[in-house]
């Protein structure tokens, strides 16, 4: 006997209650094995793979391709015989062995049957990938064209059309907040009416930090990540969040530090966990690890909360300086401008030497100025004479 089941969109965890669809990798008619990838979608924090926790028939796929889905509403349907199901509540863990691995990582999180529901959703479009990005690329929103192929199909000359299609005169060209783009705006938004926030920052030779960098084998990045993580051991209130309803500072008791690496997807900020328990070589492997998984788009949404503080190495853009804005909800972020030659005093004589600008700002309402002078001071310190936090360690 076949039954129609209905796969909804499952809690993706993190508080996260919407996703926008990226594409289906099945269709109408296809034939779906127990654990497979069916859908990929976007969330405000990664793409995630979905597997669907049934096989059989593809009977109806209620979402388009571009359109953002509530957890709770239907995704697909499929007819299966009635005892066909995953038995496993945690999706991407699988009841199959030797299944391969995909470049994205899957949701693992608890879903259920529910009795099947009448069709609601219009016939979708399946998608080239090419179609896509060409949309992509050219800024055309794909659910806004109307599709010239059979079956509601978007063809690659009607977004050729939309892209020739002369921009309004006055409104000029739409862009759709959403996805992760607007996860960081709402963050953004967040962190600037909560947080009482305040910069200071600091010239300082890095010349001995640029030696050292050569001497130990790291880059810059895991060096600074070093030096702001011993700060903090000695600035304990500045690893810390606000709790705005009990009106209390939450100190923390571990390092997780975020860092800002530009992707393909926008600026997102990996976390390395524990920092405060890992070697300057093993910082540095951590750093590297997550960077490549941001550039290949693979980070997950563990991959991307939790932190405590932020580094951001602007200096990579062409930049001496900046006043950014916290990552809430946390209560500190260092920056680091470009480090380029520049006239310096060293013994009271002139001298050429690698200088960059330090930049610290701080929620306001966990310490006060003279806190975040002497973390400030400190890390300079460290970046000028590293033997500095040899001293201390």
């Amino acid at each position: 006997m076949t039954v129609e089941q209905l796969f909804r969109l499952p809690d993706l965890g993190e508080g996260l209650t919407e996703a926008e669809v990226l594409g289906w990798k099945v269709a109408v008619g296809d034939t779906v094995h127990v654990d497979q990838v069916v859908i990929e979608v976007e969330t405000a924090k990664a793409a995630v793979e979905v597997p669907v926790p049934f096989e059989g028939t593809v009977l109806k796929l209620y979402a388009e391709a571009g359109s953002v889905v509530s957890v709770g509403e239907p995704l697909i349907a499929v007819g299966a015989a009635a005892e066909a199901g995953s038995g496993n509540v945690l999706i991407g863990y699988g009841t199959k062995e030797d299944q391969p691995r995909t470049r994205r990582r899957r949701a693992k999180v608890a879903t259920v049957a529910r009795p099947a529901e009448p069709a609601v959703a219009q016939a979708p479009k399946v998608i080239s990938p090419l179609v896509r990005k060409l949309a992509r690329d050219n800024g055309i929103d794909i659910a806004t064209l109307t599709p010239s192929g059979p079956d509601a199909i978007v063809l690659r000359k009607d977004v050729e059309a939309a892209i020739a299609k002369p921009a309004p005169a006055v409104d000029g060209e739409r862009i759709p907040l959403k996805g992760m783009r607007r996860a960081i705006a709402d963050k953004l938004s967040r962190s600037r009416s909560e947080i009482p926030d305040a910069t200071t920052w600091v010239d300082v030779d890095a010349t001995g930090l640029m030696d050292a960098r050569k001497v130990i084998g790291v880059g810059v990045l895991a060096l600074m990540a070093r030096i702001c993580v011993a700060g903090l051991a000695r600035y304990p209130e500045l690893n810390s969040t606000v709790d705005t309803e009990r009106q209390e500072i939450v100190r923390l008791r571990s390092v997780n530090l975020g860092f800002a690496v530009q992707s393909d997807r926008g600026l997102v900020v990996p976390v390395v966990r524990g920092a405060d328990r890992l070697t300057t070589l093993e910082l540095a492997a951590e750093l590297t690890r997550l960077t490549e998984l941001a550039r290949a788009g693979s980070l997950g949404v563990e991959d991307m909360t939790g932190g405590t503080f932020t580094l951001n190495n602007y200096g990579v853009f062409g930049v001496d300086g900046s006043t950014p804005i916290i990552n809430h909800p946390e209560a500190g972020l260092l920056g680091v401008g470009r480090i380029v030659d520049k006239p310096w005093a060293v013994d009271g004589q002139l001298a050429v030497r690698k200088v960059t600008q330090l930049s610290f700002t701080f929620d306001h309402r966990v310490c006060d100025g003279g806190v975040a002078g002497g973390f400030l001071r400190y890390v300079a310190d460290c970046v000028e004479n590293p033997l500095t936090l040899l001293k201390g360690l």
